[in-house]
């Protein structure tokens, strides 16, 4: 009871920022008012009414605060009904998860496996950590800072203070300090806008790093598969050219040739020889490629179906552009950074206006560390503080042109997203499109090639024409081939561009 009588000044002012009852208030008055007069406790009464009024002021003060800047809202945009090169009505592919448009196996391994152990990826998800520890930092703003601080001076050097009480650095003494600010301009909600708003990019970041990384794996594949089918090819040829060397050499030593077939046939050989060596450096470079997007040493990549027997979507429909917007997250990340900037705006425009805060700081300090609880060693004020710009007013209304600049920027960025990503879409439509018919009239042309060496061979053993016939049938055969590997590979990274284009369900 003793203790509770001597630290009463202490408590009367805790008792005011909890708001106890005037009871508990007044009685505390006159306990620590001891010898003191009724006038002085009347005095205290109405320092403790002023902390109340300035509690109940601070709802108030908050209810009728507006946000300077403008509010966000989605710019309106021209947008047509269908795509261009659309062909086909219907739900968009885009809606299909990647692991029913991508039947292999032995790709959707490796999909899994680069969205486990893919560096890049795992920077996006960090990222996204780091904005949202920067997001519950805005938030705290809102809260009160309450900062602790003693002292205790080093022994024989006590002395220098001049009021008891009174603290220096010749003083034992502990003290708490608070420092709200009232948001009545929204500088504090229009920040925690902008922070929120660059998380949800930061997020849609992530998700383009997906979008981006898968459509790259299942493209590396497909590369992989054409150089199979090319290696094939070429070394298939080069068997056929070194028999052709061969037969060449015995018939001109019998006379049958000349020297020019058989140079004719060396040189031949010598291009298909060269393919083969081409084709393994990349095959081995493209296995590099795919082994670091898998977040892993360079190793050798395990095939599955062969290039010319991956499904092809009969239809691949596009759906609506308007379903664009709400699906690629590049397109939403511009947006976010838009928004951010947006609430910007606003914070620099706070920022330009006075800033009040509640303030206040209590504690004790004596000279001696046995004298610091008693009554005579507390200390404390409180108030309402006011800071704002002065000379540097000028340069914060700079500040807010920059701001309001910076959001046009982001504005022009949204709509030549939204550009390209229209562009991208036509582009994998027209090239599906053309694809499909490219590789069918290839189709065509390697089987009549394949007939017109067999009749070339067959005309050249009855001597009815020269070799040369048969070595352009044979190189137009194996130029085809090549191309025709080439467009099947072609067609199935189209339909991978068009669902990385519309935004596709990437998302185990």
């Amino acid at each position: 009871m003793l203790l509770q009588l001597r630290h009463s000044r202490l408590m009367g002012v805790v008792a005011s920022v909890v708001n106890l009852k005037q009871v508990d208030i007044v009685s505390m008055a006159f306990a620590r008012s001891g010898k003191a007069s009724l006038m002085a406790c009347l005095s205290r009464m109405k320092r403790y009414h002023c902390w109340l009024r300035m509690v109940w002021l601070l709802p108030s003060l908050l209810m009728v605060s507006c946000a300077m800047g403008p509010d966000y809202s989605r710019p309106r945009l021209d947008i047509a009904d269908n795509f261009r090169m659309t062909r086909t009505e219907g739900h968009s592919i885009a809606n299909l998860p990647w692991w029913e448009l991508l039947h292999d196996e032995e790709l959707q391994r490796l999909i899994n496996q680069a969205l486990q152990e893919n560096k890049d990826l795992k920077q996006a998800v960090a990222s996204v950590e780091e904005l949202q520890a920067r997001l519950n930092t805005a938030r705290m703003d809102f809260l009160p800072k309450i900062d602790i601080q003693a002292n205790a001076p080093a022994a024989g050097t006590l002395g220098g203070f001049s009021v008891p009480g009174f603290p220096t650095p010749y003083n034992y003494y502990g003290q708490t300090t608070l420092n709200w600010e009232l948001d009545i301009w929204g500088r504090i909600r229009r920040s925690n806008e902008a922070a929120r708003a660059d998380l949800l990019a930061r997020e849609e970041n992530r998700r383009a790093v997906i979008l981006t990384l898968v459509s790259a794996v299942a493209q590396a594949y497909f590369d992989l598969l054409q150089f199979d089918m090319q290696l094939d090819i070429a070394r298939r040829a080069l068997f056929s050219w070194e028999e052709s060397v061969a037969i060449s050499r015995a018939q001109l030593q019998e006379g049958v040739i000349s020297r020019l077939d058989l140079d004719q046939s060396e040189a031949e050989r010598a291009n298909a020889a060269a393919r083969v060596a081409e084709l393994k450096r990349l095959m081995i470079q493209k296995e590099n490629e795919l082994s670091v997007l898998l977040g892993r040493n360079p190793a050798s990549i395990v095939r599955g179906y062969p290039l010319t027997e991956q499904l092809i979507p009969p239809e691949v429909p596009a759906g609506l552009p308007s379903e664009l917007l709400q699906r690629r997250p590049d397109i939403l990340q511009a947006e976010q950074t838009l928004a951010a900037a947006t609430a910007r705006i606003g914070v620099a425009k706070a920022e330009r206006f006075p800033k009040f805060s509640l303030t206040g700081f209590l504690g004790v300090a004596s000279p001696e560390l046995s004298n610091l609880l008693l009554s005579d060693s507390e200390f404390g004020v409180g108030g309402i503080g006011l800071a704002g710009p002065l000379l540097n007013a000028q340069s914060l209304g700079f500040e807010q042109r920059a701001a309001e600049a910076r959001a046009k920027q982001a504005l022009a960025q949204y709509e030549q997203t939204i550009l390209v990503a229209f562009k991208e879409v036509e582009d994998a439509l027209v090239a599906i499109g053309t694809a499909n018919d490219q590789r069918k009239a290839q189709q065509e042309q390697v089987e009549s090639l394949h007939s017109a060496l067999r009749v070339a061979d067959l005309r050249y053993e009855g001597g009815i024409t020269s070799y040369v016939d048969v070595l352009l049938a044979k190189r137009t055969l194996f130029d085809a081939e090549f191309a025709l590997m080439a467009t099947h590979r072609l067609h199935l990274v189209s339909v991978v561009q068009l669902y990385k284009a519309l935004g596709g369900g990437w998302m185990p």
